[in-house]
């Protein structure tokens, strides 16, 4: 991960946003949307349209800014070091905080193949941290070894998820889908709730900008990659989420903590069930192994440019900033551990929020960003900026009150680093 060693190419780099995108979500996510019946179906294509446009902004900024870090290089280059701090902080947030939830996915996953691992909210715990310190040493042993892993781990994954999705097609029931608002509320609060939701299947459509340092050719590779990977991954995950939605009874759904390997058990048997719950653990453990690849890339970034630590900016012998790689893993693990007595579904739903409204601030300053980099853009590309900006404004009230509460603490919790940052260390 250090200047002049790139080892990712293309198609690292297309597993790695696949990977990335194709996690927890698809498995675990028709759990918490069950509350909102077909209805949510609204939320889904509003945040397959707003990541696409996102993605478009990401792709065209990564040609304009070669620098690593990604959403981070966008603002200090457009804002200064202010916001470019604001959005290194909240990004760094997102990604430890979806580890945490990805590998509590992991362990709902792994339930659903071995029961006994998750026979209490203390063995789920213990599953998931095991799962993020796994993937933790993979990315210590360097960054070609974790892209490696991310080829063959997105293979094993979006393989059998196409196959269930085309197969699924022909057992969905109609019935599934009424009442179409279960939840009675206005379809504007739905599709707003359901969009904070969904839009966490998608996180992830940013990952190509954030590692470009050790990219091999990262101004075409970047922005291919980032499109590719965001239009595989979204049709794969809408197809295989819709499947599901129709094939299980909303009481089902609401208490399920593998919803997909649920609806593969009832429809072909026990075998297709546990086929489908390995699938899935290996997804969640395929986008933890991605997203922890990620995590000590935006405070490298900024540590190198003075607005962190500069602790974070120290490389091993194989080129890893070590420590910011470890001071992620454990604030993921705290926040697992923090909230390991809740359900399964309940501190999945809490930790995609948390993780979704830090990671929206980014995506929101993203953008506004490439309309001051960018002035001198075709209109269709400023429509499609203004599409983006108008999603992630809507994404972020829809996440909620408490969320967003939870995301103002932890974003005031940097300021102490900052100010030192700037005014304590010379």
């Amino acid at each position: 991960m250090s200047n002049g060693k790139r080892s990712l190419g293309l198609w690292m780099l297309i597993a790695l946003v696949i990977g990335n995108i194709i996690g927890s979500g698809v498995f675990v996510l028709p759990a918490a949307l069950a509350p909102f019946g077909a209805a949510s179906l609204l939320g889904w294509g509003i945040s397959l349209g707003g990541a696409l446009m996102l993605a478009l902004v990401y792709a065209r900024l990564s040609q304009i800014i070669p620098n690593h870090g990604g959403a981070y290089a966008y603002a200090r280059r457009a804002f200064g070091d202010r916001v470019g701090f604001i959005v290194a902080w909240s990004y760094w947030v997102c990604v430890w905080s979806a580890n945490a939830a990805i590998a509590v996915a992991f362990a709902g996953s792994l339930g659903s193949v071995w029961p006994a691992a998750t026979l209490t909210p203390l063995r789920s715990a213990l599953c998931a941290l095991a799962a993020l310190w796994i993937c933790t040493a993979i990315s210590l042993a360097g960054v070609r070894e974790a892209g490696r892993t991310a080829i063959v781990l997105t293979l094993l994954k979006l393989v059998p998820l196409v196959v269930f999705g085309l197969l699924g097609l022909g057992w969905v029931h109609t019935s599934a889908f009424e009442p179409f608002n279960s939840s009675g509320l206005p379809l504007v609060s739905v599709a707003s709730s359901v969009a904070a939701l969904t839009l966490w299947a998608f996180l992830g459509l940013e990952s190509a900008t954030v590692p470009t340092d050790v990219v091999i050719d990262p101004q075409r590779t970047v922005p291919r990659a980032t499109i590719i990977g965001v239009t595989i991954a979204g049709v794969a995950t809408m197809l295989a989420c819709t499947v599901v939605i129709g094939m299980l009874p909303a009481e089902v759904l609401h208490t399920s903590a593998a919803p997909m390997a649920e609806a593969a058990r009832r429809t072909w048997g026990t075998w297709a069930g546990m086929a489908i719950g390995v699938v899935a653990t290996v997804s969640c453990f395929g986008a933890l192994n991605g997203w922890v690849l990620l995590q000590a890339q935006t405070t490298f970034a900024a540590a190198e440019d003075g607005l962190f630590p500069a602790c974070f900016a120290r490389l091993d012998k194989r080129g890893t900033p070590w420590i910011g790689l470890l001071v992620s893993s454990v604030l993921a693990s705290a926040l697992i551990a923090s909230n390991y007595s809740r359900t399964l579904v309940a501190l999945f739903t809490f930790t995609i929020l948390l993780s979704t409204a830090a990671t929206l601030i980014p995506y929101l300053v993203t953008v506004l960003a490439w309309w001051r980099i960018d002035s001198t853009a075709r209109a269709w590309r400023r429509l499609v900026a203004l599409g983006a900006l108008a999603f992630s404004v809507w994404a972020l009230i829809g996440t909620g009150a408490e969320t967003l509460l939870w995301g103002a603490v932890l974003l005031l919790a940097g300021l102490p680093i900052y100010l030192w940052q700037r005014y304590a260390v010379k």
